[in-house]
């Protein structure tokens, strides 16, 4: 397998032709294709994607360590299924839709402006994750632990407080019809 360190790579299109299976260090991927291609196996360490298209990528075994996401549009995604060891990420103006993170353990993870409809939390640890200004309609978070995470800037979630560790997690006054819906009551404001 190849080590490949410091490189930058723009414009690739992985989805004809498979990035090549080894160790990348510190590595610039700017503009590339990878959707519906596969990273099975590949080791990303500090790296960067920024304004790629990873949509459906396969990602047994893959690792990533320490690694940004910045205007990536990543559907469909199993992060479940890559490598748990030393598994980072920041994801800054991604579209995340429909992706899972099924039993992560993601403390401290940080999604920034991101489109997170429809994607599945269930059984994580979100312990003290920070969702800034994200969108979160239809995200289902079940037996996940939510204690300190920050939702006071996310938007349409709905979070079931029976059925999650919400402790000490911070919401807005706006976000409080979503730890209601469960209930079926009607929130208006004082006339």
């Amino acid at each position: 397998m190849a080590f490949i360190e410091n490189k930058k790579i723009e414009k690739e299109n992985y989805s004809e032709f498979a990035l090549d299976a080894g160790e990348y260090v510190e590595c610039a991927f700017r503009s590339c294709d990878f959707s519906s291609s596969s990273l099975a196996g590949i080791k990303f360490d500090s790296c960067t994607f920024v304004e790629c298209n990873l949509s459906l990528v396969k990602l047994s075994g893959a690792s990533f360590q320490d690694v940004t996401f910045n205007g990536c549009k990543m559907f469909g995604l199993h992060f479940e299924e890559c490598n748990p060891f030393g598994l980072s990420f920041t994801f800054n103006n991604c579209q995340l839709n429909h992706s899972s993170f099924y039993q992560l353990k993601m403390k401290k993870q940080v999604f920034t402006k991101c489109n997170l409809e429809e994607v599945d939390f269930t059984e994580s640890n979100l312990m003290e994750a920070n969702f800034d200004e994200c969108m979160l309609m239809g995200t289902r978070f079940e037996n996940t632990n939510l204690t300190k995470a920050d939702f006071r800037t996310a938007q349409h979630y709905s979070i079931d407080p029976t059925l999650n560790r919400i402790k000490k997690a911070k919401f807005s006054l706006n976000g409080i019809p979503g730890l209601l819906t469960k209930f079926d009551v009607v929130i208006e404001r004082n006339v």
